[in-house]
């Protein structure tokens, strides 16, 4: 199967060398690849697929006519970390989160980063998902990101470096398990020979993240998980988490707030709510708060939660974290808080809103990934190389119209992995890695994370709403 393999000018997450030599933790998956025939790999694929759509796992590309609802694709040929990178990668997330959490409170409270200069006061403030009615308010444990998914890719040398943070609403987790258990029926005994810290934990854990706000002490807190509803592209995570973890799936209509107290309605009247799973943002929250317009909030949410009445995870205000712009200012954070040199790097990048750095991306947008501070999901994006003249002058006149709002950055070779393509044969794809993080009374990190793979031959965007994939990904013991 990987006879006719090309390592090419990338590094190479199985690959060690041009000669076909596998690193010595991939020897037993290329062994047990090695030995199928195109046959037995279309039989598994396809037993692959139908369990999916057994279990529902799809996601949904808005603006398509011809349906909405995908099964998401997925790669069989699993991504290994061995136990001493993943013990680095361990170590630089929990001391990013600390820092983000730390400059989320600092700035709606002493604002201290910014009298000392470290971060502009107007790009924390300008910033789309800076909540003023945030400012002062005390919120459970100190925690602002309980659940983060924080965009981690390899450059041509195989240093892990951050790509960005996700701390408002991060998806992805429910493809993350669901391609463990496809591996574990697919490849089993190759499963067990490989020494794979497991997964399925990640229910039990973020159920307890969630308990361990609760306001209401001495009784079990009641958790809701709250969605838009069947139309968001996530739907099927929602409704997994929810049952994974015990607790009800809720639309804003299914909640109300009472004397500052939010409650569920059920058939056996009404329940008072301690804890809120949100998985929309801010602006949908609260009607009398945010978009008037919203019909998926509930009105009176943001008084209950400001009186300290009910929790939210994540909390109001994160989104200012989620900012590329604030993104490049992570490291300082790290050191200004911590007094520590960042464990994990960021990519270099350029912030349009420095006159010496908007000359720079004006005079190199070929040669740039330019970046919207607020799009997500490949949106909003220029990869300079690929681009047409036409492209790159439209996003210089954006550029200069809102400098605040563009950040650019070098391309960066990410690394490769073998995947099984066209008539299954293997070749290289990109892939980046979201792990997740969990903060409630310890620090979690799920071993591994969802491999995202650019299942387009050359392409550098892993967005399943972009043509990506996704693979498992296996962290071993030892």
């Amino acid at each position: 199967m990987f006879e006719h393999y090309q390592k090419e000018d990338f590094f190479d997450e199985m690959f060690a060398s041009d000669k076909g030599d596998a690193f010595d933790f991939y020897q037993p998956l290329k062994d047990r690849f090695g030995r199928l025939s195109p046959e037995e790999i279309a039989e598994k694929q396809r037993r692959v697929d139908h369990g999916f759509l057994e279990q529902g796992v799809t996601f949904t590309v808005y603006g398509e006519d011809s349906g909405t609802e995908r099964i998401f694709p997925f790669d069989m040929i699993p991504r290994i970390i061995p136990d001493r990178e993943w013990q680095t990668i361990e170590q630089g997330l929990t001391q990013r989160i600390i820092a983000l959490n730390l400059f989320l409170h600092d700035i709606y409270h002493d604002e201290r980063i910014i009298k000392d200069g470290v971060i502009p006061e107007d790009v924390v403030k300008s910033a789309l998902h800076y909540r003023p009615e945030m400012v002062g308010v005390d919120v459970a444990k100190d925690i602002y990101i309980h659940i983060c998914g924080s965009d981690l890719i390899r450059d041509g040398e195989g240093k892990y470096l951050v790509l960005e943070d996700n701390g408002r609403c991060p998806s992805g987790v429910s493809y993350l398990l669901e391609n463990r258990e496809m591996m574990k029926r697919a490849f089993p005994g190759v499963y067990r020979q490989s020494g794979v810290r497991p997964v399925d934990s990640y229910p039990e854990l973020l159920l307890k993240t969630l308990q361990h706000l609760s306001p209401r002490s001495g009784m079990t807190p009641v958790c809701v998980l709250l969605t838009p509803g069947v139309y968001n592209s996530a739907y099927f995570e929602h409704t997994f988490l929810a049952r994974k973890m015990g607790i009800e799936i809720v639309e804003g209509r299914d909640l109300i707030v009472i004397d500052g107290f939010v409650y569920m309605r059920t058939t056996l009247g009404l329940v008072q709510v301690d804890v809120i799973y949100r998985r929309l943002d801010d602006d949908f929250l609260d009607p009398r708060v945010f978009r008037e317009d919203s019909t998926l909030g509930v009105p009176g949410l943001m008084e209950a939660y400001l009186r300290g009445n009910v929790s939210l995870a994540n909390a109001v205000g994160t989104g200012v974290a989620d900012d590329k712009v604030t993104y490049a200012y992570v490291p300082d954070m790290i050191r200004y808080y911590l007094d520590q040199d960042p464990i994990l790097e960021n990519v270099p990048t350029y912030l349009a809103w420095r006159d010496e750095d908007k000359s720079y991306i004006l005079d190199n947008l070929e040669n740039l990934v330019v970046k919207a501070a607020n799009e997500s999901g490949g949106y909003g994006m220029l990869m300079g190389p690929a681009s047409t003249e036409e492209e790159r002058s439209e996003f210089a006149d954006r550029i200069r119209e809102n400098p605040r709002n563009y950040i650019a950055q070098p391309v960066v070779s990410l690394s490769r992995h073998p995947t099984l393509c066209e008539d299954f044969a293997i070749e290289g794809r990109h892939v980046d890695l979201r792990p997740f993080v969990l903060y409630g009374e310890d620090i979690e990190i799920i071993p591994g994370g969802l491999t995202r793979v650019a299942l387009k031959k050359g392409s550098l965007i892993v967005n399943s709403s972009q043509g990506g994939g996704s693979k498992d990904t296996w962290v071993l013991f030892q």
